[in-house]
């Protein structure tokens, strides 16, 4: 489809309902899920174990052949899990697999297919053992390039952006932009310059719905029900 067809009150039943769907199936397994989130696809979206904790303002993209997976693997009681700041954003296919330690901070965005580990899963010569173990942590307005590789015992600084394809072993100071396996400093960003991060998008989250609401209403006011099923059973050229 070359555009969104649905009446608007279509539109807004089906958020509503992601929206039920979270608090009523996915809100009970986190440790502790902060307001404001908004999942799309959320029935694409897995956790599993315990603790996993995400701030407010949480931004989630599933989808049926991206899921998204949020896994805590361990034996132990006394672990930290993963914890996950506010203002994020967590695209399709981000896995998110935890043994002790995980932390995320605010802002920090995910792009698709990233991949994060605090664990090896197994030993180098006792491959039925746990492996070494070593948290990862990813400070404030961090940026995940797609199918990036976050591996144990990584520190990832404020503001620092990881490429495409990246495979991050050690760690990467802040303010930089690193590539490559294993990945590099290739730039240097400017601290002095002002950063204008997810926390700024969500400053005032009532007013920004509310347009979001009248664009929508705006695009799809004049759509009826029998059009939007009519393109769905007989869709034409141009729809």
């Amino acid at each position: 489809m070359l555009k969104d067809h649905r009446p608007f009150f279509l539109k807004k039943t089906f958020l509503r309902l992601q929206d039920l769907y979270v608090k009523h199936f996915l809100r009970p397994q986190f440790t502790s899920l902060g307001n404001g989130f908004t999942f799309i696809r959320p029935w694409y979206f897995e956790v599993f174990g315990a603790p996993i904790v995400a701030g407010s303002y949480l931004n989630v993209i599933a989808d049926s052949d991206n899921r998204v997976r949020l896994t805590i693997w361990t034996a132990r009681d006394d672990i930290h899990g993963i914890k996950i700041g506010d203002y994020c954003l967590i695209c399709p296919g981000v896995r998110i697999s935890g043994s002790e330690e995980i932390n995320i901070g605010d802002s920090c965005m995910l792009a698709n297919g990233v991949y994060i580990t605090d664990s090896d899963w197994h030993g180098l010569y006792d491959r039925i053992v746990p492996g070494i173990t070593e948290p990862v942590t990813l400070e404030n307005n961090v940026w995940l390039g797609d199918r990036a590789i976050i591996c144990k015992g990584v520190t990832i600084g404020e503001n620092s952006i990881i490429g495409a394809g990246a495979i991050v072993v050690s760690d990467i100071p802040p303010n930089t932009v690193a590539a490559g396996n294993p990945a590099k400093v290739v730039k240097e960003l400017d601290p002095e310059k002002d950063f204008i991060t997810r926390a700024s998008f969500f400053s005032d989250p009532i007013n920004r719905y509310k347009r979001y609401d009248d664009i929508d209403k705006f695009l799809l006011g004049k759509n009826t029900l029998l059009h939007w099923i009519r393109t769905i059973l007989f869709p034409t050229k141009g729809d």
